[in-house]
């Protein structure tokens, strides 16, 4: 017993295993904050090799298209000043409705 006792008494306590730990926990947090963020908002879209386009707030003031094509992610927000000074970018040429069924028919004006 003696031999036990000495033996558990000449080790002392590493502090900096408590750092090494604290971070550990850290980056788990943060992987699983990120793995939950990208589920609520229905982002997996962003995680794949495929080609794909995606509105943001449609209709609204606030409306942002997001493209991606290849390893190429492209922003584009539109405004109103943009539509009044820069005519070279587009104009309205007709209405797309989409039905109940998922058809998409086009309206020229």
């Amino acid at each position: 017993m003696r031999s036990n006792r000495r033996r558990f008494s000449d080790e002392e306590p590493d502090p900096s295993s408590l750092v090494s730990n604290m971070f550990d926990i850290a980056m788990v947090f943060a992987v699983a904050l990120m793995v939950a963020l990208v589920t609520k908002f229905n982002m997996t879209e962003v995680f794949s090799k495929e080609d794909y386009t995606i509105v943001k707030n449609p209709g609204k003031d606030d409306m942002e298209i997001l493209m991606k094509k290849g390893e190429k992610i492209e922003k584009y927000k539109p405004s109103a000043e943009s539509e009044t000074s820069n005519k070279a970018k587009g104009k309205k040429i007709g209405i797309a409705y989409q039905l109940e069924n998922g058809d998409i028919v086009y309206i020229p004006e």
